[in-house]
Order: structure tokens, then C-alpha cells, then sequence
């Protein structure tokens, strides 16, 4: 119930009581009745203000103040516009003239150590699997991996062709090869990654699949101004070149982290 103003201490170092309580002469917090002129929980806090007055409650006190800021930690940055942990993204993969649905989520975007990982379903790619799982993992292009592949299969200009696909990776067509360039995926629109299919879900055992194959992988775009994903599938023994991947982000009513302060 609510205190009468009367009530309450009424100068620095005072404890009055009411009822079976007393009040903190420096916050008017509660305090069984007792010699101490201050609160039990913010004693030590209050001794270093001994003789200056506080007449703000709790609620009012600044930020700065150590009993208002929980703790100083922040969460360190896990998401790169919608790539987040729990993100979706939904849409098509184009193979010469047929379309398949596609939905990609993602299970977990690291962004310090730039990888990311998740599951990539799609429907009628197949009649023995009318549906597809594929768990993959992915680098995200930065200072830890270059444009350059230097694995599965790809070289050089494998690379150059299919990065090339992409019309924001123009200014980088004559450079992207070097060693001193190093993009910075932090503060730009443009996401530049790498998605390695590893395995069939639920049964990683399985290898092959008749009329498909996860064996290669993809060159991938996100662009924060518009929220899709672009990519281009690279199979080195595959006939049919450039299967295009776009994908739009399935934006969802809430925060995908959050902190108490």
C-alpha cells in the first residue's frame, strides 16, 4: 500500500518506523527496524553518499549509477541484418527450366568466428525423396575467409565465374584474388558466403541420392537493403552450370535476442 509522505524520513541518517518497518533515509527502501540508518541492501552503496541526500527513487536514478545497470557485459553481435540464429529465408532454385521450392533456416550465425550453419529443405527434386533436408555450414567472406575457395574442387577462376554472377561484385572482379583484400562484411549491404551441403537429415549415412546431389555447393549473396539471399550452385562434374538459388527472408513478430539491464 502506498507510503503517506508524512511518513518518511525526513533528513539524511533518519529511520523511522511504521508498523514493523523502517525506511532507508537515503532511498526509502524497507528495513526491518534496527539501528542502521541505511537499507541492509544498500548499505555499502550508501555510506560513500553519507551526508549527501538522495531524494530519487530507484526508477529515477541515472543509467551510470551501479545498482541501476545490472551488468557491464554486453552481448557480443550475433546477427548480420536477418542472418540470425532462427532466421528463414524461402523461395525457389532454378535448374535449367524447373523450379523447386526451397526454405533455408538457420541454426546458428557466429559472426566472430564468421561461419554459418543450418538446414536447407526442398520439395520435388526427386521421386524417391519428395523432400529434401541437407544440413550445410557456411564462411562468411571477411577477415578470416577470402573470396578465393582453394577447396572442393574450385579453383581460380571457378571462383571468378561465379562471383562474377553477382553485380555487386564489380569492383572487386581485378582484386578478389589477393591476399591484402580483406572485405568487410560488418558495414556493408552486400554478404558474401560460402554454403557447403554436408549431409542428408535425418540419415547422414546416405551419400547418394538418385537424380540429385549435394555434393558441390554454393556462392551466396545477402543484401541487407532488400532482405534476400542470391547463390549460384558450383558442381565441378555437374552439366548444368549456374542453378540459381534466390530466396526471400521470412520476417517474424519479435526479437531473436535480447538482455536485462
Amino acid at each position: 500500500m502506498p507510503i503517506p509522505a508524512s511518513t518518511l524520513p525526513s533528513s539524511v541518517g533518519e529511520v523511522r518506523e511504521i508498523g514493523k518497518l523502517s525506511w532507508c533515509s537515503h532511498c526509502a527502501h524497507a528495513t526491518l527496524p534496527s539501528k542502521r540508518t541505511y537499507c541492509q541492501k544498500h548499505t555499502k552503496l550508501h555510506r560513500k553518499d553519507l551526508g549527501q541526500p538522495i531524494d530519487k527513487l530507484l526508477t529515477h536514478r541515472k543509467e551510470d549509477e551501479p545498482w541501476v545497470d545490472i551488468s557491464d557485459k554486453r552481448l557480443p553481435n550475433t546477427k548480420l541484418g536477418s542472418l540470425y540464429s532462427g532466421s528463414q529465408f524461402k523461395g525457389e532454385q532454378k535448374c535449367g527450366d524447373n523450379k523447386y521450392e526451397v526454405m533455408v533456416e538457420l541454426q546458428q550465425v557466429n559472426v566472430k568466428e564468421s561461419t554459418v550453419c543450418g538446414y536447407l529443405y526442398i520439395k520435388g527434386l526427386t521421386s524417391e525423396l519428395p523432400e529434401l533436408t541437407t544440413y550445410f555450414e557456411g564462411e562468411i567472406i571477411g577477415p578470416k575467409y577470402s573470396f578465393l575457395t582453394r577447396k572442393w574442387q574450385a579453383t581460380q577462376d571457378t571462383d571468378r565465374q561465379h562471383w562474377e554472377l553477382f553485380e555487386s561484385f564489380k569492383p572487386y572482379i581485378h582484386c578478389f584474388h589477393r591476399e591484402d583484400t580483406i572485405y568487410d562484411p560488418i558495414d556493408s549491404d552486400v554478404v558474401y558466403m560460402r554454403w557447403k551441403e554436408r549431409f542428408l537429415v535425418p540419415n547422414h549415412r546416405v551419400s547418394t541420392i538418385d537424380g540429385a546431389s549435394f555434393a558441390g555447393f554454393y556462392y551466396i549473396v545477402y543484401k541487407r537493403s532488400t532482405n534476400n539471399i542470391t547463390g549460384f550452385y558450383y558442381y565441378h562434374i555437374n552439366t548444368e552450370r549456374y542453378q540459381a538459388l534466390t530466396l526471400e527472408h521470412i520476417g517474424k513478430p519479435y526479437f531473436e535476442n535480447f538482455e536485462f539491464r
